[in-house]
């Protein structure tokens, strides 16, 4: 069974373009060191009628944010550590020039986690 790395976060919508391009360019490294799949989905119907915890309140969105949900599909945990090790390794990913411009969102306000696969079709 496949392994995701999922994560949740505020971005201000003004800066939905930045995000866009670091995710863009993000899906390339990872894919470039073996991930299977990557997506980053912005929010789109944040405040359905039902009983429960909303998307925005997980991460305190502000007026003038969105949320962006995403994921990336790894074969296992291990494939994962691996594929994540060789991410942080990569001299782009610690160019001083990416990094300043790295964080176009709230990371601190940032639900993160890593998840086996229960069922998968």
């Amino acid at each position: 069974m496949a392994y995701v790395d999922g994560y949740v976060l505020p971005v201000a919508k003004k800066n939905l373009a930045a995000y866009r391009r670091l995710a863009q360019f993000a899906a390339k490294v990872w894919r470039k060191h073996g991930a299977l799949q990557y997506f980053e989905c912005v929010g789109d119907d944040l405040n359905p009628k039902f009983a429960g915890i909303r998307f925005p309140r997980t991460v305190r969105a502000k007026r003038g944010e969105t949320v962006v949900f995403s994921f990336v599909v790894f074969k296992s945990r291990a494939h994962r550590d691996r594929v994540n090790a060789k991410v942080f390794r990569d001299p782009v990913m610690n160019d001083p020039k990416f990094k300043d411009q790295m964080m176009p969102f709230d990371a601190k306000r940032m639900v993160y986690g890593g998840f086996r696969a229960l069922v998968e079709m």
